[in-house]
């Protein structure tokens, strides 16, 4: 005789990550990718290895990987006549990838000695000791090598300005030791992009390429002040800098402002390159969203503002598709 359980379990929340996830299971599944792994193929160690270099690169966090590739679109499609050609894209996509991965590496492996201090970031791979520093230079400069390759497929111009990239993202995680405005280099190192964009389609950096160049620079500087709010209680204790320390109980107010003149940047973009109504929308979108953001972090609680933070690759996206629309229907 069998008793039946009639209580009700709870009921979970279906987010669209979690549907994300599950169709991913579902498809890897499909694929065999499970069995593959399953009848080690790939030999268990290897698996773990390629697991924490995967994790150090941030494959399993590409919200970085989204924010540095949303400009690098804009700046394809407003520097080409039309649509950019598909090499391009795959070069620059793919580049956005590999140097994106390459400043994660290179970033843990600077602050190695501090991650260990901070809540959120205390249980990377090399803080916990499952790879060693030698492994994650190695990465890095395998990755750096990776990027490079694609950059030969490129004019003489690009491959220049990739060297100062490159020297940037090096630079980048030091900075937060010398100065409180580690945030304003990370926004040179993710604006380069857009100069090279420029190079590759027209062999010359215009004007309007550096306007657009410091208009997400300003974009940058805001949303990693959002991110630097997260981290504000233990950066205090450590002693290390960022630009909301230096804003200190203004931050919110001056980064709404940033986002502002963010926003105005991209009106003259929009205005330079005589794009029509429908980037104006997706601007009007974006200032929405932004909008949103401040309401989100209006009692500054770390969570709301990483939630914050990661909203921005809406904002990126939304103007992207107002650029694509826009060049589409001109």
């Amino acid at each position: 005789m069998t008793i039946q359980n009639n209580s009700k379990s709870p009921k979970q929340k279906v987010t669209p990550s979690k549907v994300i996830r599950y169709s991913f299971r579902q498809f890897a599944h499909k694929l065999g990718l499970v069995k593959l792994i399953s009848r080690k193929t790939i030999p268990p160690l290897w698996q773990h290895r390629i697991l924490q270099y995967g994790l150090l690169m941030r494959v399993d966090k590409p919200i970085g990987t989204l924010l540095l590739l949303w400009p690098t679109l804009w700046a394809l499609w407003l520097a080409s006549e039309n649509f950019p050609s598909l090499h391009l894209i795959v070069i620059f996509v793919c580049g956005v990838f590999l140097m994106r991965s390459a400043g994660c590496v290179i970033n843990d492996y600077a602050d190695r000695d501090i991650d260990g201090k901070v809540s959120r970031t205390r249980n990377r791979p090399l803080i916990v000791r499952k790879v060693t520093e030698k492994e994650a230079l190695g990465l890095f400069v395998a990755l750096a090598l990776l990027a490079f390759v694609l950059v030969l497929l490129l004019n003489n111009l690009s491959m220049i300005l990739s060297f100062v990239a490159l020297a940037i993202a090096i630079v980048y995680p030091y900075m937060k030791r010398v100065t409180y405005f580690p945030q304003l280099v990370l926004g040179m190192a993710f604006s380069m992009a857009i100069p090279m964009a420029f190079a590759a389609v027209q062999n010359e950096i215009p004007v309007t390429a550096w306007l657009l160049y410091i208009t997400n620079l300003l974009w940058v500087l805001a949303y990693d002040t959002l991110y630097g709010m997260v981290d504000k209680k233990d950066d205090l204790k450590i002693g290390v800098k960022s630009t909301a320390i230096f804003f200190g109980e203004a931050d919110l107010h001056i980064t709404m402002f940033i986002q502002a003149l963010f926003i105005f940047g991209m009106l003259l973009v929009g205005a330079k390159f005589e794009l029509n109504g429908y980037f104006y929308i997706s601007l009007t979108v974006a200032t929405l969203l932004i909008a949103r953001q401040f309401y989100m972090c209006r009692k500054k609680e770390s969570q709301k503002c990483f939630a914050a933070f990661l909203n921005n690759n809406w904002v990126g996206f939304v103007i992207f598709v107002g650029i694509f629309v826009a060049k589409w229907t001109s």
